[in-house]
C-alpha cells in the first residue's frame, strides 16, 4: 500500500470533545459564574464561557477582564477532552428549560460545532476558539502574601460590610471593602461617608500588617459563592490582584488602587449615652414609620428617655406624620437625634443579635451600633451612622 492509498484509508482524525453532564448541575455552576459577565463587554469573546476538559475535570470560566471566576465539575462519562468557548446566553437560557436529565455534549473542535443531545432532541450551537479567550490576571509569586481563612469567616466579613460600600466613582477606594491583616486579627471595613462598618475576626491573624481593597463586584460574587463552600479559602494577593481559591471555585480580580482613608479617626471613643433595645422591634418600627418621612431627607427622629424610645417622622408637604413608642433600656441624658431611616434600617438588618446597643454622645456626633451580646467570641461588629439635623 502506497502513502496515497494509506492516507485515503485512514483520514486525519477529527479533533473532538465529548462528555455527559447533569443538566441541573451544569446550570447551577453556570448561573454562578455567569454573574461575572458584563452586559457591556468590549470584547465579544467575553460573552462566552470557556470550557476546558482534561481527564474527568471540567473547568468553566467567565471573565470581564477585571474579574475572572472559574468553577470545576467532576464528570464520570468523558470520551475526549479539549477547550472551547461557548456563548453564555443561549446555553444558560436553554438549560433553564430542561428538567433534570443527562446531556451529551459532542463538540467538533475543528469546526467549533457544538451538539447538545437529550433523549428526545438535539440543540446545535457554534462556539469560538478557546485561544481567543483572554488569560486571567496573575498574582506575582515573588511579591504575594498568602493567608487561609474559613469560608464562614470570609462570608461573614463580606456580608456584614458590603452594604456599606459607596457608589461614588470619583472615590474608587470607598467603593470596595478594605481587608486589613494584622498579627491580632483580620479587619473588614466599608464606608460611604454616611455609614461605616468595621468587622473583626480574632481567629484570623496575619504575619504582619498587610491590606488590600476588594472591589464591590468580586465581593458580591464571593458572597454568592461562599455559602456553597466548606473548609478553608486560600487568599493570595500582591499590589495589583487577589486570588481566592476554594474547593469548587477560583476567583481572581484586580484590586482597587489607592490608600483607604483613616477610618479609625471617625469612630468616636467617648459615647456615654447607651440604649439597649430588641433589634427586631426597633427594625420593624422603623419600617412602619419610615414611609411618613419627608422624601427628600428621609429623616426619622429618635427621642430617648429612661425606659422608652420614641420613633417619629413627618412630611409637612403632605401633612402626614407617625410615631411609635418602644420599651428600651437607656442610660444617659435625655436626647433627640435624627438619622436617615434607610441607613438605620440597613444597619439593623445586618446585625444578627437579638438585642442591639446604640451608643451616642450628642445629636451632632456619630452614633455607634453593635450587638448587645456577641454570639461569636471570635468576631467583633461595630457599625457607625452619621446623624442628621432634627430641624432638616
Amino acid at each position: 500500500m502506497n502513502l496515497l492509498t494509506q492516507s485515503k484509508a485512514n483520514p486525519l482524525k477529527i479533533k473532538s470533545m465529548k462528555f455527559v453532564v447533569s443538566s441541573t448541575e451544569l446550570l447551577s455552576h453556570l448561573t454562578v459564574v455567569s454573574r461575572v459577565i458584563s452586559s457591556k463587554n468590549t470584547l465579544p469573546i467575553l460573552d462566552n464561557f470557556l470550557f476546558k476538559l482534561k481527564g474527568n475535570d471540567l473547568e468553566i470560566t467567565a471573565s470581564d477582564l477585571e474579574t475572572t471566576l472559574t468553577t470545576r465539575i467532576q464528570l464520570e462519562n468523558v470520551t475526549d477532552g479539549g477547550d472551547i468557548a461557548i456563548p453564555f446566553r443561549i446555553l444558560v437560557d436553554t438549560l433553564k428549560e430542561f428538567p433534570e436529565q443527562p446531556l451529551t455534549f459532542d463538540i467538533n473542535l475543528d469546526t467549533l460545532a457544538i451538539a447538545v443531545s437529550t433523549e428526545t432532541g438535539q440543540f446545535n450551537i457554534v462556539g469560538q476558539p478557546a485561544e481567543d479567550f483572554p488569560a486571567a490576571n496573575e498574582v506575582k509569586e515573588e511579591t504575594k502574601t498568602s493567608m487561609k481563612i474559613t469560608a464562614e469567616a470570609l462570608t461573614n466579613g463580606i456580608s456584614k460590610t458590603l452594604f456599606a460600600t459607596a457608589e461614588d466613582e470619583m472615590r474608587p477606594v470607598m467603593c470596595g471593602i478594605l481587608f486589613e491583616f494584622s498579627p491580632e486579627c483580620l479587619t473588614f471595613v466599608a464606608s460611604d461617608a454616611h455609614k461605616l462598618v468595621r468587622y473583626r475576626r480574632m481567629d484570623v491573624k496575619g504575619d504582619g500588617d498587610k491590606s488590600f481593597i476588594l472591589p464591590k463586584k468580586p465581593a458580591s460574587l464571593l458572597k454568592n459563592v461562599l455559602p456553597r463552600e466548606t473548609g478553608n479559602v486560600l487568599i493570595e494577593f500582591d499590589d495589583k490582584n487577589a486570588l481566592f481559591t476554594m474547593a469548587n471555585y477560583t476567583l481572581i480580580c484586580r484590586l482597587v488602587e489607592g490608600a483607604y482613608p483613616n477610618y479609625n479617626s471617625v469612630i468616636p471613643t467617648d459615647n456615654p449615652n447607651v440604649m439597649t433595645i430588641d433589634r427586631v422591634d426597633f427594625y420593624n418600627s422603623l419600617r412602619r414609620v419610615s414611609p411618613f418621612t419627608n422624601q427628600a431627607s428621609n429623616l426619622v427622629k429618635l427621642s430617648l428617655t429612661g425606659n422608652q424610645l420614641m420613633i417619629s417622622a413627618q412630611d409637612l408637604d403632605f401633612s402626614i406624620s407617625a410615631y411609635e413608642r418602644l420599651r428600651s433600656q437607656y442610660e444617659g441624658e435625655e436626647m433627640e437625634i435624627g438619622f436617615k431611616s434607610v441607613f438605620l434600617i440597613e444597619i439593623l438588618s445586618n446585625i444578627s443579635s437579638t438585642d442591639v446597643s446604640m451608643s451616642l454622645s450628642d445629636p451632632s456626633r456619630a452614633g455607634l451600633l453593635f450587638p448587645a451580646l456577641n454570639e461569636n467570641e471570635n468576631e467583633e461588629v461595630l457599625m457607625l451612622i452619621m446623624p442628621m439635623m432634627v430641624g432638616e
